[in-house]
Order: C-alpha cells, then structure tokens, then sequence
C-alpha cells in the first residue's frame, strides 16, 4: 500500500523580526548633508543677531528730530558731540551705513554679481565645510584646504582690486563715513540720557556683544 507523501511545509518568517541592514551613507551624502546643516547655523547665529541688534535701535525721529540740530561751536565741541552721538545712535548709524552700501551696490549690478558670488565662494568653500568633508575635485583633479584657501584669497584681490567693485565700496564707505560724522558733529546730545556703564555699551558698532564679552561673576559653591 503506498503511503501518501504529505506537501513539504515552507518556513514562514515573521516580518515584524526581520532586521533590516543599515544603507551604508557614502562620503558624497555625508557632505551634503553636513552642509546645509552649518548653512543653517551660520544664518540662525546670523539672524539671531540681527535681531538682537535692532532691539537696541533708536526712534528714527529722535535721530531726525531738526529741532536738535546746531553748529557747533569749535572742533572740540564737535568731538565731544560726535562721541556721545556715536554711543547713542551707533546701531542706527550701521543700518545707515548698511543702506548706503546696498544702494552702491543695487546700483551697479556687475558690482553686485561680483560681490554675491566671492561672498557665496567664501561660505561654502570654506567657512562650510568640516574636516571630515570629502576634498573639492573639479575635472577630475583634488584640491586640498590650503589650495582652496590661495584660490579664494587670489580671486578676492583681482574682484576688490582690478575691478569696479573696490571703487564702488570705498565710495559708499567714505559716503557713510562723512553722513554719520557730519550727522554726529551737528547734533545735538543734550536731550539723550546715555547708560554711563561701559560693561552696556557694547564693542564699536554692535552694543548687542556686550553681554557674551563682559564675564559673568562665579557662583559660589554651595556647602
């Protein structure tokens, strides 16, 4: 009597216990993943700061104010003006100096395409990149850190020196220079209460530093 031959059973696996492989991540992913993360950063702490310094900010109509306004008497007047003006107005006087210098620039935009494409060179050829980051190759050659840095600093001298661009900042930085001298010396600083503290006033033009340079006091120790 032949007997009867039973189907073979087939193992079923349960999907739920299957551990799937890690992909392995190439050095191409991992720079370009690390790239907009310092991309981030670099204009969060950017922005971070801008904020902070226009909190500080005067009233543009205090700054405007032509009821305020006089000669002065002599150049140790002026001097005197000037200084206390600079430490009352100085953030209102970068976004002015700022604002001449976006207009430089804006208009003559061969100036403009030169100075957004060295400054987008600097970042993220340079400031952007890790030591972990794979070397830059272009037509199939690599260039170490040291290379990229010459090249850069190179092509920084022939857009500032050789080309219209330098021209262009040094008359917006002379402009600005002579609006806010001219702005300091003529008014007048009578009407402003200043913070005689100088851990408040900040370093130049940005008072918003002040607070990570002053050293904070140690905590003492608890017994």
């Amino acid at each position: 009597m032949a007997e009867n031959s039973s189907p073979a059973i087939l193992p079923i696996s349960n999907p739920e216990h299957v551990a799937l492989a890690p992909l392995p991540i190439s050095d191409s992913q991992q720079m370009n993943s690390s790239t907009p993360s310092s991309a981030r950063a670099f204009f969060s702490n950017i922005s971070n700061i801008v904020r902070s310094g226009l909190a500080d900010r005067r009233p543009w109509k205090e700054l405007l104010d032509r009821s305020a306004f006089s000669k002065p008497e002599s150049l140790s007047e002026a001097t005197g003006r000037f200084r206390k003006n600079y430490n009352y107005f100085r953030v209102n006087y970068l976004i002015v100096a700022a604002a001449i210098l976006a207009f430089s620039l804006v208009t003559n935009p061969m100036s403009l395409i030169l100075v957004t494409g060295l400054l987008a060179a600097w970042m993220f050829l340079y400031f952007f990149r890790h030591p972990s980051d794979s070397p830059v190759t272009f037509c199939g050659r690599q260039f170490s850190d040291f290379e990229i840095l010459v090249f850069l600093i190179i092509s920084s001298f022939i857009v500032v020196f050789l080309t219209n661009v330098g021209s262009v900042l040094m008359t917006a930085l002379m402009l600005g220079t002579a609006t806010i001298c001219c702005h300091g010396a003529f008014r007048t600083p009578e009407d402003m209460f200043l913070d005689e503290n100088p851990q408040q006033q900040g370093i130049g033009f940005f008072p918003f530093v002040a607070a990570a340079t002053v050293p904070q006091p140690p905590v003492a120790a608890k017994a």
